[in-house]
């Protein structure tokens, strides 16, 4: 979220940045709330001030009639006064939660995906001399991927990764993990069941709580046992990537500057509910709802300089992936219609799959200075000991199923096989190059 006082002096930039985001929110009427707000608090503020003076007065003799009825009027106020603020506090929540990040003034204004702006190319197109076959082809071919029996097991979007293909799939991860440690990130593997506020604040939720109808994730309706034996039912949900958990990792808690920048990266099975896509890439692994993926996500000081900076590192780090595996790619610069609310700046990469002729989504970055450290309260404190939020980014670094697409399609031979790129050929059974008809 954003700070209110921010809002309160920028309201021409707030009501744009809504506009240029797609987001409908009403700015005017959040500052009236927030007047009567602060209003009703101030009210409260001074009723808790009397009684405690009056607490004084009395204090270690008996209070008169007219002490005690005073005594009873301010209760009586009190509770009336918080029983305002608590709605008003409701009103005010519902429409903080939905306030965006102003974006970069370097972000394209479009009013949705087809305006994104693409900034850099790497790689020409793959030729063939033969005619290419999908990964869905291939996979069938080789015995690589089962989409029948994953939907028989699992439903609509399931799919077994079997033989050398489930090799290629961990090959693909601990290439990424390896090369992530290598540039100063902690490698972990975060939760993947998670508790409502992480989701929250990472910024899943289209509002102040999950909605069904829109928010792509999995809630789970379950019993639990807390340590004392006792039963909990508590809302928790499958993560759609390593990012909220890591993002929560530091909730609530207070860094020093020296811990600046922290960098984390992620390994974890993933799930989305794809609700949101219904009817597109119904065939494959392009959009499915379980797979692997290893997210970077990190933290700098409360600086747009140093948060850019760290930004367009994290995007090399793509690109090197892609340039390592030899599959060419593109970068984009995302449009403020195609952001969510809390994106400061935003870029995706996309490879080049022969079977769609054209580039697909391999990994996105985004940088969204303090507003998912505000709803997690992740701060540091300064060398002159002033607590500030962090700034918080994000960045895909290789998720399963795309780059299975990508190697697959890319590397096809006239014979049906598929070779292995060569970064990848260490992490393969007997360092296996080729994947061939058996």
């Amino acid at each position: 979220m954003l700070d209110i006082k921010y809002i309160r002096d920028n309201v021409d930039k707030v009501q744009k940045a809504a506009k240029n985001k797609n987001i409908d929110v009403d700015i005017d009427e959040l500052i009236k709330i927030d007047k009567k707000r602060r209003k009703i608090q101030s009210q409260i503020d001074e009723l808790r001030a009397k009684r405690n003076e009056l607490a004084q007065i009395v204090k270690g003799g008996k209070p008169t009639n007219e002490q005690i009825k005073e005594g009873k009027n301010i209760k009586e106020e009190i509770a009336n006064l918080e029983n305002k603020f608590k709605k008003i506090e409701d009103d005010y929540f519902t429409l903080m939660v939905k306030v965006p990040t102003i974006p970069s003034d370097d972000t394209p204004i479009g009013k949705d995906e087809s305006e994104n702006v693409e900034i850099e190319k790497w790689g020409e197109a793959t030729k063939f001399n033969f005619k290419p076959k999908s990964h869905i082809e291939i996979a069938k071919n080789l015995d690589l991927l089962d989409f029948e029996r994953g939907v028989k097991v699992a439903g609509y979007r399931g799919y077994y990764v079997k033989n050398e293909a489930a090799s290629l799939q961990m090959a693909l991860m601990m290439f990424a993990l390896k090369k992530l440690i290598a540039k100063g990130f902690t490698p972990m593997i975060p939760p993947t069941l998670i508790r409502e506020y992480a989701l929250f604040g990472s910024g899943y939720f289209s509002g102040k709580t999950f909605n069904s109808e829109v928010d792509e994730i999995y809630k789970i309706e379950n019993v639990n046992k807390d340590a004392d034996g006792k039963s909990v039912k508590e809302n928790k949900f499958l993560v759609g990537t390593a990012e909220p958990s890591l993002l929560a990792y530091y909730s609530g808690e207070t860094l020093n500057e020296n811990q600046l920048p922290v960098k984390l990266c992620g390994f974890s099975q993933c799930y989305r509910s794809e609700i949101g896509s219904y009817g597109k890439d119904t065939k494959g692994l392009y959009r499915v709802h379980e797979f692997m993926k290893v997210e970077q996500v990190c933290f700098t000081k409360n600086n747009v300089e140093d948060s850019n900076k760290m930004h367009l590192e994290m995007v090399e780090i793509s690109k090197e992936f892609h340039e390592a595996l030899n599959i060419p790619y593109r970068v984009l610069s995302i449009c403020t219609g195609d952001m969510s609310a809390g994106k400061y700046k935003m870029f995706d990469l996309e490879a080049w799959m022969p079977s769609r002729d054209s580039y697909g989504e391999t990994g996105s970055a985004s940088n969204f200075l303090d507003w998912q450290s505000r709803r997690l309260n992740v701060k540091y404190k300064d060398k002159e000991g002033n607590k500030k939020f962090v700034h918080m980014i994000n960045n895909t670094a290789i998720p399963s199923p795309r780059f299975i697409i990508a190697i697959l399609e890319n590397y096809q031979q006239e014979d049906g096989s598929v070779v292995i790129p060569e970064v990848l050929r260490k992490y393969m059974p007997n360092n296996m190059k080729v994947i061939k008809n058996k």
